[in-house]
């Protein structure tokens, strides 16, 4: 079978602010073939993402997305995987296109795991899968009283992990930042991981990272994520050798495989974090997991939207036993909670469970996705390139 269309929807909240929160858009991709289709997200802006799709050639290595998509034949992994490396061939130059193409792919595995009748992951060539400890991801309060009633109700909600991520945490002094690690460890117990996101803010300052260690391993900190941003190899691998040592975790803006080895290979860092709607989607996730596999690392994904997009960051790691982490959002927009009609849930014994159902095992709600649908046309000297 080929690919006979691909749709594009920009979903928007009615009203989006400056909160750190993922979740206020989205952009979907619907790709049919024959009488199959498959969904997946993109994450990331979505009005680039589509100019991405559909933008007029620049030269050779600079060509839309939706040129290595349409038409090209889809009927084994392997068809996924040289349409996701003639986008990166195509598209070189076009910086956007990994986010792009990160929804067309999920929506490829999606499409041809729902034709075989099989989970996505058993598509991947996983044969055995191991449950996950979601962490409920959620962002710090303005203040430490705040950040101590949302350690307790992410407690109270059962979970066993937490990460507090950005709001105030890394703007303000050494005191005012272990004064929140200090109210998060106390909200979810003694008893529960915590995870605390810098959101990059310390840039490559290795040593504001160093006078909160102490603290931070005192507090049982089960790792510092983003202290740096992602191209900061030297800071990272220098923030390996601080004693005592606070497990890092970055790897969430990689836009390609290579972009996160190196970050284990030279930042020595002890969680990789991949967003399978950032990386090039499923088929980049699963080469860094794969990667990882043997390596002193764990796989962690990277998750802050939909279902769906979960669904896809969890696809390229269920099979490996010690990456045992899944960020898990505790409490995303009413676009991102009603987009989908079938959810990622946190079972009764408080893990998550690989899909048993065909695909991703995620079914958008297309009732929800007219409701929060922007309508948007792009046109270029009088031809429409975009419509929806």
């Amino acid at each position: 079978m080929n690919i006979d269309s691909v749709d594009l929807y920009y979903l928007r909240m009615p009203t989006v602010t400056d909160a750190a929160d993922g979740s206020q858009d989205a952009l979907l991709v619907r790709i049919r073939a024959g009488d199959h289709e498959g969904w997946g997200e993109c994450e990331g802006s979505p009005l680039p993402c589509i100019a991405a799709w559909c933008t007029p050639m620049s030269h050779g290595a600079c060509r839309p997305v939706e040129d290595s998509v349409l038409g090209m034949p889809i009927d084994e992994p392997d068809d996924i995987r040289g349409i996701n490396a003639l986008v990166r061939d195509q598209s070189l130059d076009l910086l956007q296109a990994a986010h792009t193409l990160s929804g067309v792919d999920a929506a490829l595995w999606d499409l041809l795991a729902r034709a075989r009748e099989v989970p996505v992951h058993t598509l991947l060539g996983a044969t055995t899968t191991h449950a996950k400890l979601p962490y409920a991801s959620v962002l710090f309060g303005d203040t430490p009283e705040e950040t101590l009633e949302r350690g307790r109700e992410c407690r109270a909600a059962g979970f066993g992990a937490v990460k507090f991520g950005w709001g105030p945490f890394g703007r303000g002094s050494v005191d005012e930042d272990l004064a929140l690690a200090e109210a998060a460890r106390e909200g979810i117990g003694d008893d529960r991981h915590l995870m605390i996101d810098v959101g990059t803010r310390w840039i490559d300052d290795v040593g504001a990272l160093e006078v909160r260690a102490r603290r931070l391993a005192e507090l049982d900190v089960t790792w510092i994520e983003e202290p740096f941003r992602s191209h900061e190899l030297s800071a990272y691998a220098a923030a390996a050798a601080i004693d005592p040592h606070v497990p890092v975790a970055t790897g969430e803006g990689a836009h390609e495989p290579a972009i996160a080895e190196q970050l284990i290979r030279h930042g020595r860092i002890d969680f990789v974090q991949i967003d399978a709607g950032r990386i090039g989607g499923i088929t980049a996730a699963r080469e860094v997991a794969e990667f990882a596999r043997d390596l002193p690392v764990q796989y962690v994904n990277h998750s802050f939207t939909s279902s769906l997009a979960l669904a896809a960051s969890l696809a390229p790691y269920w099979d490996l036993e010690d990456s045992r982490f899944c960020e898990y959002p505790f409490a995303p927009s009413s676009l991102c909670r009603e987009m989908t009609t079938t959810n990622i849930e946190v079972a009764a014994d408080g893990l998550v469970h690989p899909p048993e159902a065909p695909g991703l095992g995620v079914t958008p709600d297309e009732r929800a996705i007219e409701r929060y649908r922007v309508p948007l046309e792009i046109s270029v000297d009088g031809q429409t390139l975009f419509s929806g």
